[in-house]
């Protein structure tokens, strides 16, 4: 056992120094995922968790779960309201919480600098955390190779199918650019108005984000200098941009989408799934976060009730060849450095960071899993099945929020025909969010 644990910190320590000098490394998964206590369990003490989620179930069942090893330790989550501008404040007050929900996007931003100094390295050997089971592209990407939060959920884009009209037309679920074009007009012919729909009303989350931030990250993927220049906003970087924006312009003059059905609904969230449950819709643009609220929201469908039917999330097809999978953390999780439980809160923190707990955990919440094998789950298993070179990160690739906030707006102008392309391009840095 003693020589084990020398070897993993030596392995530990060369992982450390190899994320300093490549700010990227693939890291190993234990074997034995089976959590063993390293402390003694008869202890007592209080652990404190505060995210901006107004339940969270999904983590108070893996509470019962530490329980089972730990009877004296009491497990609390508390929502925080404003999350994102009062984390802060709850850091650095006298009440503050031993570990706390963070996001990629805080990193590097001064409104938020506390959410980022007050995190433990959780790359640090002596934690001892499986920091293999999760998928190396979505764990931050930081300056110094540090850890400063590890992902519990993860998220993407893709479309919800209704696989009973795929099976009822004979269609097959496409899986290029091409076979897209063709079901949806299968689809047309056979007399279904909408084969594909998604929000419009707004860019965050619209249909023209979904489909098209795969793309772009595709052709930005392995161009350095690009993405230096999308990230500084340089006015230059807007040609970058413009392949996205020929492909939503190109995409929408395919007769696919009837953009008066989608500006119907109203929400990204809850109209899009009760929208989808009509059973009318063979495929539905969304984001992981909306494919978490379908399971609850079936019950709340008259139409869905009556006739239920099976559906999947896949991979939206924008590229001749293949599909992009944009693999994206959800929710992370931080430590608090300076947490008066800072044991018990890394105990707590080796037990959920394993395959087991955190697949459980997602398939409860309904979002996708970290993890490296995501069959588990029928509900993403296509996006498993995605080839290598086609699974991308703005993690990986140093995307910055501002730059995405630039596409997408770009994006949402072109395809609501408020900007010509040519305008857009030149447009790109002045876009407010």
């Amino acid at each position: 056992m003693r020589m084990k644990k020398i070897t993993c910190m030596i392995l530990a320590a060369a992982m450390v120094f190899s994320l300093g000098a490549c700010n990227k490394t693939s890291h190993q998964a234990n074997v034995d995922e089976t959590f063993k206590p390293s402390m003694d369990t008869s202890v007592s003490g209080q652990i404190k968790i505060v995210g901006g989620y107004d339940n969270f179930e999904a983590l108070e069942a893996e509470f019962d779960l530490f329980n089972e090893f730990y009877p004296n330790v009491e497990l609390t989550y508390t929502k925080v309201d404003d999350y994102s501008n009062m984390i802060g404040t709850v850091l650095n007050g006298n009440d503050a919480p031993d570990i706390y929900v963070n996001y990629s996007w805080m990193y590097g931003r001064d409104q938020y600098k506390s959410s980022i100094e007050h995190a433990e390295n959780l790359a640090d050997s002596s934690i001892g955390l499986n920091l293999g089971c999760i998928r190396d592209n979505i764990i931050l990407n930081t300056d110094d190779g540090s850890f400063p939060m590890v992902p519990v959920f993860a998220n993407t884009y893709g479309m919800l199918v209704n696989k009973n009209l795929f099976e009822k037309e004979g269609l097959s679920v496409p899986k290029t650019y091409k076979e897209l074009v063709e079901v949806c007009e299968a689809f047309r012919e056979k007399g279904y108005e909408n084969p594909l729909m998604g929000f419009t009303k707004e860019e965050l989350t619209s249909l023209f984000t979904l489909s098209t931030y795969p793309y772009f990250c595709e052709t930005v993927a392995d161009d350095a200098k690009a993405v230096e220049k999308l990230n500084a906003l340089d006015p230059s970087a807007g040609e970058y941009i413009r392949p996205a924006l020929e492909k939503i312009d190109g995409f929408l003059g395919e007769g696919i989408v009837n953009m008066d059905a989608c500006d119907e609904i109203e929400n990204n969230y809850d109209a899009v799934i009760l929208r989808f449950f009509e059973g009318d819709v063979p495929m539905m643009t969304c984001s992981g976060d909306t494919v978490s609220g379908t399971q609850k929201r079936e019950s709340r469908s008259e139409a869905f009730i009556a006739s239920p039917f099976t559906y999947t999330f896949v991979p939206i097809p924008m590229l001749d060849d293949g599909a992009v999978f944009l693999d994206m953390p959800n929710l992370q999780f931080s430590v608090n450095k300076d947490s008066k439980n800072l044991d018990m809160a890394n105990e707590f923190m080796r037990f959920l960071i394993t395959s087991p707990e955190l697949n459980r955990m997602a398939q409860k919440k309904g979002l996708m899993s970290p993890t490296k094998d995501l069959s588990f789950n029928d509900m993403y298993a296509a996006f498993g099945e995605v080839s290598k070179e086609r699974i991308l990160s703005p993690e990986e690739i140093g995307l910055t929020d501002d730059a995405v906030i630039q596409l997408r707006q770009a994006v949402f102008a072109v395809a609501k025909k408020d900007m010509t392309i040519d305008e857009a391009v030149k447009a790109y840095g002045t876009f407010e969010q």
